[in-house]
């Protein structure tokens, strides 16, 4: 078949002489406007009908592209489905391989604090065995009621049934005897002095499972540190639960994926095996302080992608700031000794994504609504749940300086929150920053 393709000076040498002009429209040699293809060099006459001149150029007589042809298609879906299947086989095996003793030796788990997430996990683990006993220590009497007498949590989740085996009390000892696990889910900023409320009722070798995320303003401590200096045994056991996961898509039971970080590697395994289900997906890690500091960190870099989207900056700034923040995030947390891989993993890069772009994000909410104006006293006083990021930022920073770390994102945000700085002008300074090599 003849070869199309647009014409030049050379291959047009032996046609037109050399000082004429191929694309000139006086030419009678062009049929059609001259701004069309040429065949030329046709090696012989063509078998092929007339109506294929008119066809777009191809490549002549070569076969089709090999991925193109239906053997290479049928061997491309032939390996994936073997990979599938190869992987399905994997589960399955390591699903019939794994234990389900943690479960089975649990009678008691207690959950510390009556909030959404504390409330979530509560029926989590309620509905993975009926016959176990998860108490709620609570001091909303109001809720303490709603949860005995309703079954459902009436400030957080009032359409949401919670199983029979989920009791709700305010007394402590009652709450903590006999308790396998302990779930933590007060607020960071009271810990301290709630585990002291009630550390005569703690047993010295009850794990805490802590969901709490964020930084001691005044001691610049995390959850691990606090615990046991409340609870003043620093061998308490302990075990940091984190992830992208809203409190409302758990109790809705849609798939979420999360992760449990101890140095105890066996305690770690236990837990994995308490919550772990066919709707929450439970990695192990080691690295505690990694799943922390990702956890308290991106709830400070939530605010600021909530106030780029309250100023209408747009998707760019949006992705360059959280793009930014993932990178100081890292920083910090490499310093402070956390493992690279952490940070790219659920409690870091996932639990981000999930904070910094969806509206059920009360760090987010509070940052949209700096965006477009409001002030912060008026926009606290109107939440009825805690924003951690707000008095995290300013630990970040001084965290930032003890270690020596440049954050211009997440101090930015500090400045905000303490009315040091406007959005508008953060904006203008982040922008104005030396334009320096990424690393």
């Amino acid at each position: 078949m003849a070869v199309l393709m647009e014409p030049s000076s050379s291959s047009l040498n032996p046609i037109f002489p050399s000082n004429s002009n191929p694309y000139r429209r006086d030419l009678r040699v062009f049929k059609k406007p001259p701004t069309l293809l040429l065949r030329l060099h046709s090696p012989a006459p063509s078998a092929d009908p007339p109506c294929c001149a008119a066809t777009p150029p191809s490549l002549g007589d070569q076969e089709p592209a090999p991925d193109s042809s239906p053997e290479r298609t049928r061997d491309r879906r032939r390996a994936v489905r073997l990979a599938w299947e190869k992987l399905v086989r994997w589960s399955r095996s390591w699903r019939s391989k794994a234990k389900t003793d943690v479960l089975e030796k649990t009678n008691k788990v207690v959950v510390l604090g009556g909030g959404s997430f504390g409330t979530a996990l509560a029926a989590h683990v309620a509905g993975r065995k009926p016959e176990l006993e998860v108490s709620m220590l609570v001091r909303d009497p109001q809720v303490c009621q709603s949860i005995n007498e309703n079954h459902c949590n009436c400030k957080y989740f009032p359409k949401h049934k919670l199983p029979q085996n989920v009791v709700a009390t305010s007394d402590a000892k009652a709450a903590l005897l006999g308790a396998d696990y302990c779930l933590h889910a007060v607020p960071v900023q009271f810990s301290s002095s709630f585990l002291a409320g009630i550390a005569e009722h703690v047993d010295p070798g009850l794990p805490f499972i802590s969901l709490s995320k964020g930084l001691e303003l005044n001691t610049l401590r995390m959850m691990s540190q606090i615990i046991p200096h409340a609870l003043k045994n620093q061998r308490q056991p302990f075990i940091a639960l984190s992830g992208p996961s809203f409190a409302l898509e758990l109790m809705n039971r849609l798939p979420t994926a999360m992760v449990v970080a101890s140095k105890d590697k066996k305690l770690a395994n236990a837990v994995q095996q308490l919550l772990a289900s066919d709707h929450l997906r439970i990695s192990t890690s080691s690295d505690v302080t990694g799943v922390e500091i990702a956890g308290a960190l991106k709830n400070v870099l939530a605010i600021a992608a909530g106030i780029v989207e309250g100023m209408n900056l747009g998707n760019n700034s949006m992705a360059a700031l959280v793009a930014q923040g993932c990178s100081e995030i890292r920083w910090l947390a490499t310093k402070m000794g956390a493992k690279p891989t952490t940070i790219t993993g659920l409690s870091g890069t996932g639990d981000i994504m999930l904070t910094c772009f969806v509206n059920l994000s009360r760090n987010r909410m509070v940052g949209v609504r700096l965006g477009s104006g409001e002030k912060l006293e008026d926009i606290l006083s109107s939440m009825s749940q805690v924003a951690e990021g707000v008095s995290t930022a300013g630990a970040v920073v001084a965290l930032a300086q003890k270690y020596n770390v440049k954050m211009p994102v997440l101090t930015a945000v500090a400045r905000i929150i303490d009315n040091e700085l406007t959005p508008k002008k953060a904006v203008f300074e982040l922008m104005s920053l030396p334009q320096v090599e990424e690393v």
